[in-house]
This record gives C-alpha cells, sequence and structure tokens, in this order.
C-alpha cells in the first residue's frame, strides 16, 4: 500500500534529493530559509549532520501548521576529517587526489518537523575509491563541475561509475538522501 502523506516541504535546493522523493512518489514542494550552517567544536561527522539539519529544521517550526518539513545534510569523511563541498576546481582536485584509492564514509542527516516535534537519524554508507589518475580527476571537474557537492563529487555521476568499487550501505544516502529510512519514517508521522 502506498501511504498517503500530510502536504510536505522539502527544505532543500538539491536537485538530487528533489528527484530522490519525486522517484519515491512522493508529492513536495519546496520552500529555503537561509540557516546558519556552522556547528560547536568537538561534535563527529554524523554529529555535525545531525546538528545542521535538525538547524535547517528548527527554521520553520513557527511558520507551518499540518506540515512535514524534511531536511538533510550530507558530510563526507575521509579518516574522521569532513571533505565538504569544494571552494573551486584545485580544491575539488585535492579532495578528490585525497579519495583516490581509500575508503570513506558519506554520512546523510536527516531531520522531520511535524508539529513542533522534530525526529533525526541518520545513515553511514562507505565507499571505497580506486587509485584514478590526475587526468581522470581533472576530466571529471571540467566536465561534471562538482563545485556544490560535499566530497567533489556526486556517485551518480562518470566518477562513480569508474572510480567506485563497491559501496556498503545505502547508495540513495551516498546521493542524497537514505530513502528506504525517510519513507520509514515519514510513514511512522502517519500513523
Amino acid at each position: 500500500m502506498i501511504e498517503k502523506f500530510p502536504p510536505i516541504i522539502l527544505a532543500s535546493k538539491s536537485p538530487r534529493r528533489q528527484e530522490l522523493l519525486q522517484l519515491m512518489g512522493i508529492d513536495f514542494t519546496v520552500v529555503l530559509k537561509d540557516v546558519d550552517e556552522s556547528y560547536p567544536a568537538g561534535l563527529s561527522p554524523s554529529e555535525i549532520a545531525v546538528h545542521i539539519a535538525e538547524k535547517k529544521v528548527r527554521a520553520f517550526d513557527e511558520a507551518i501548521s499540518n506540515e512535514i518539513v524534511i531536511t538533510a545534510d550530507t558530510i563526507v569523511s575521509l579518516e574522521g576529517r569532513i571533505l565538504g563541498k569544494p571552494e573551486n576546481a584545485d580544491h575539488a582536485f585535492e579532495i578528490l587526489s585525497d579519495l583516490s584509492g581509500k575508503r570513506h564514509e558519506v554520512i546523510t542527516a536527516v531531520s522531520l518537523l511535524k508539529h513542533h516535534q522534530v525526529k533525526s537519524f541518520f545513515e553511514v554508507s562507505e565507499v571505497f575509491f580506486k587509485p584514478i589518475s590526475a587526468e581522470q580527476i581533472s576530466y571529471y571537474i571540467s566536465t561534471y563541475h562538482p563545485m556544490d557537492k560535499a566530497g567533489a563529487y556526486g556517485i551518480q555521476e562518470w566518477i562513480g561509475l569508474v572510480a567506485v568499487e563497491k559501496i556498503i550501505g545505502s547508495y540513495s544516502n551516498i546521493v542524497g538522501l537514505p530513502t528506504h529510512r525517510l519513507y520509514e519514517e515519514l510513514c511512522m508521522l502517519v500513523d
């Protein structure tokens, strides 16, 4: 049975998150609010992702009535170091060079807001990159312009097809939303 959800607001400009919700058959409206994405020192990568997702969702607390608001934050972590969105092509090259031949984690935290109650969760996926050459990295950056992506890559793009040896965990989590878990959590809000 397909669940009938209350009106849903997706507070994300990410075209990947929007596409994932569409593929799930969920009707939603995109509403954006500017939120400071800073976080306190000393948090683990998963705690950072949850902290930011919750800041984003709390910005809607006074603005909704019966809607469910969905926010998310994706963090790429290499050996405990956070790899954010690249500042420019050189920075993207540096990030992808660091990922080459290594395992890293992609953590996506999701926060849901309904009737002033916040529910947050996160998923962790492991991604294993094969060694990639400087020429391949340069090709990817110039062709796909990954400046809006944590870790400087999109797994659904060329680099994911040719450089990712394996993943452990949710593929959609790496794209930007752990869809299986999100659907379960949304269903619990309807019950």
